[in-house]
């Protein structure tokens, strides 16, 4: 089932209509309460990194549900506001060499999203500047829907293997302990933001 596609812009009401469209999806699928809350995480975890993304972009939010596997989609459509000077702004680094915005999951998921606005690949070879957690969640374009999509469930993995700062980081995380995963893709010239939970 595809819930109601909501066209979101950095308005409130419209950000608010996410939580009703999630209210709605556990309603209709029967979700007990503790589910229904799960879900109304999720949603409240992709309200909260929305309108720095809706700055340079618009864009439309649905749930999709089969039985108890859900997906919460957020597909964003970048504007001319989109120039060169947003991109600087975007790929900017502080003196100690380390992008503090980058700090924390959704802090991740979100840049993930603005780094396929602004072509990633094209910065970095302009820059000579690269992203660690970009690269790692970045998954094989043959398993990978898309040719380019980042997954917090790659990432996830490779950030076991090193049982860093990145490790405590989804430790703590409320969207790495409750979706199965998170992905970022490049859809034609928009970005879709994927999350998934099947209860």
């Amino acid at each position: 089932m595809k819930s109601d596609v909501c066209a979101i812009t950095r308005d409130e009401s419209s950000i608010a209509s996410i939580l009703n469209e999630a209210e709605k999806a556990a309603s209709y699928s029967k979700l007990d309460k503790k589910q229904t809350m799960r879900l109304r995480l999720l949603a409240e975890e992709l309200v909260g990194m929305l309108p720095e993304l809706l700055t340079f972009s618009s864009g439309e939010f649905w749930i999709e549900s089969d039985n108890l596997t859900f997906e919460l989609h957020t597909l964003l459509n970048p504007d001319e506001a989109m120039n060169s000077a947003n991109r600087e702004k975007i790929l900017s680094v502080s003196k100690s060499g380390k992008n503090l915005a980058a700090s924390g999951i959704m802090n991740k998921i979100k840049l993930a999203a603005q780094f396929m606005m602004i072509d990633y690949n094209d910065a970095v070879s302009t820059t000579g500047m690269e992203y660690e957690f970009f690269s790692m969640g970045m998954g094989d374009p043959q398993i990978m829907k898309s040719a380019y999509a980042w997954s917090l469930q790659k990432y996830r993995v490779k950030s076991e293997e090193k049982k860093d700062e990145a490790w405590d980081e989804l430790e703590k995380s409320i969207i790495a302990n409750i979706a199965d995963d998170v992905l970022v893709s490049l859809n034609g010239k928009s970005v879709e933001i994927i999350v998934k939970k099947t209860f």
